[in-house]
């Protein structure tokens, strides 16, 4: 199992910082690591909703589409993912910070299944070297100002 864990902060409140990341078709826009990414549910911001992320490592690109199992606007979200030969589980905290702004911890899980899990050691290294990227990524994003929230009556996305 690979695990990387990370705490960044933001002078966003906790509503625009979840707002954000928990629509994780967003993570294109700070993971370096992520080519593309786009909503595949109408409500992003509930549980069941699905993400496909694009996912580019060790020049191979892979479509995972993560799935929200965990609400709790805006403390906590969580996501997961499987493929073939991985589980991801991504969790990401907010906490008001003192004095303004927002703590936000990003801890993401990856583990191989099967006979792969042998490869676990190596799997862990590769991440964190991807995961301070997109620590960095974030690092960068938060400090920009919030995106302007789209209203959208229609529900529709993508």
């Amino acid at each position: 199992m690979a695990e990387y864990t990370t705490t960044v902060p933001t002078d966003w409140g906790p509503e625009q910082a979840f707002d954000y990341l928990a629509e994780f078709s967003n993570a294109a826009d700070w993971d370096p690591s992520i080519e593309a990414g786009r909503s595949l549910s109408a409500e992003p911001l509930t549980v069941g909703a699905r993400f496909e992320i694009e996912l580019s490592m060790l020049g191979r690109t892979t479509m995972m589409t993560y799935e929200t199992v965990e609400i709790d606007r805006p403390h906590r979200v969580v996501l997961r993912s499987e493929t073939a030969v991985l589980i991801s589980v991504d969790t990401l905290s907010f906490d008001p910070a003192p004095g303004g702004g927002t703590a936000v911890t990003y801890d993401a899980d990856l583990t191989l299944k099967g006979p792969l899990k042998l490869l676990d050691p190596a799997l862990a290294l590769g991440f964190n070297r991807v995961a301070d990227k997109a620590r960095d990524g974030l690092r960068e994003r938060l400090a920009g100002s919030p995106p302007a929230r789209a209203e959208d009556p229609e529900g529709a996305r993508g």
